[in-house]
């Protein structure tokens, strides 16, 4: 039994055997339900023909999503104590997340971002908690500093945020922009003082079981709507390009994300941060894939208010930014020579193209993402002496 009060100090960067914890675990997954909700309000908004409303809130609930368990997990690689005090607050953290699931349908069909907004204050007033108690055992004044300056930074953006509330229909997505900036400033601001002590492979293992769950959930949502779609519908011969294509596109975007070493470009808190904060449209295409994949049954079965180009899109584009995005981040730095470098741009701007195929759009766009695959692991074949495989 682990015991109720321990000091919260700084763990060693150099601490070995580092993995995550179940508390982290079971964190990840309750997020997921939130993902899970802004997924489908998305999927619902495209069918309905609103694209661009239901885009835009998408990104706004998926950022709150992702930024507090970013947050969450840094801190944990830095600080994680596992005491009891620690356990509750981060059941608090949890709970915070439900509730702001719980208002996820609010804030798509009638623009209401209040349960949203609590939910995402109860988790933002839980790691001001632990900041300050990082703080007050502190040894070193420089990470007292910083500690401090994470509190007072979250406090002060949870009073922004509430223009997100308040504020009239057309100035919310303004507001969010402002906010989302402070809220990105805050760990620039506060590390100026000193430099937390996360963990290089714990964070590449957390983030890459984040994007697991995350890619999961994506095959558990266009399993579920293929299948209603057949035992709804009778469309199997339409839907079977689809299911396939996006089998295809799931595979492959496993695959590109796990085939080279992440922690290997976590040398500094400057790369650290880039890699960090790119994982925002990284983890959302992510999701966006499983959105897109339920929008292209919906408009198959004729129950989508889209074109097949539109649906089409829904699918392509998310695919293409996963791929492009994960090059960009770190598999570009672990690819020797030209060919293997545009394996993975290629490939993100052929998906693109595949949107015009029609009906075949999905199945064609998941052909090229595995030919992709097969590619990288060619090339890779033929000069074994260059780090990492596939694509």
């Amino acid at each position: 039994m682990t015991r109720p009060f321990l000091p919260l100090t700084s763990r060693s960067r150099e601490e070995a055997h580092r993995a995550a914890t179940p508390l982290e675990l079971f964190f990840d997954l309750c997020f997921v339900v939130a993902v899970a909700q802004a997924g489908a309000e998305l999927v619902h908004a495209v069918a309905e023909g609103h694209a661009g409303t239901g885009v835009a809130n998408y990104a706004m609930v998926f950022f709150a999503i992702w930024w507090a368990w970013m947050n969450f997990t840094w801190f944990a690689s830095a600080y994680d104590n596992d005491d009891v005090l620690y356990r509750v607050v981060t059941l608090v953290q949890i709970a915070g997340v439900l509730i702001l699931a719980a208002g996820v349908s609010r804030a798509f069909e009638e623009h209401d971002f209040l349960v949203v907004y609590l939910g995402y204050l109860v988790m933002r007033l839980a790691l001001v908690f632990q900041w300050l108690r990082a703080a007050r055992h502190a040894a070193d004044p420089a990470e007292r500093t910083m500690c401090r300056r994470y509190a007072g930074g979250v406090l002060l953006c949870q009073v922004g945020w509430l223009g997100l509330v308040l504020a009239p229909g057309p100035a919310r997505p303004w507001v969010f922009v402002v906010m989302a900036l402070a809220e990105l400033s805050v760990p620039l601001y506060a590390e100026r003082a000193g430099t937390s002590a996360w963990h290089a492979h714990h964070i590449a293992e957390r983030y890459g079981l984040f994007t697991l769950i995350v890619l999961g959930e994506t095959v558990a949502a266009a399993t579920v709507a293929v299948k209603s779609g057949i035992v709804e519908n009778d469309a199997l011969d339409e839907l079977l390009p689809i299911a396939a294509g996006g089998l295809l596109l799931v595979f492959a975007a496993w695959w590109v994300y796990f085939v080279v070493p992440a922690h290997d470009r976590l040398t500094s808190s400057r790369q650290a941060f880039l890699w960090g904060y790119g994982h925002y449209l990284i983890l959302m295409s992510a999701a966006a894939i499983g959105a897109g994949l339920e929008i292209a049954v919906e408009q198959a079965v004729g129950e989508a208010h889209v074109s097949t180009l539109s649906a089409s899109a829904a699918v392509t584009i998310p695919s293409a930014l996963f791929l492009l995005l994960v090059w960009l981040l770190h598999a570009r730095y672990f690819k020797v020579g030209t060919a293997r470098q545009l394996v993975l741009p290629v490939a993100a701007l052929a998906i693109l193209v595949c949107s015009f195929a029609g009906r075949w759009a999905v199945l064609a766009a998941g052909v090229v993402a595995a030919a992709a695959v097969a590619t990288g692991v060619t090339l890779t074949a033929r000069n074994p002496a260059t780090r990492g495989s596939g694509a």
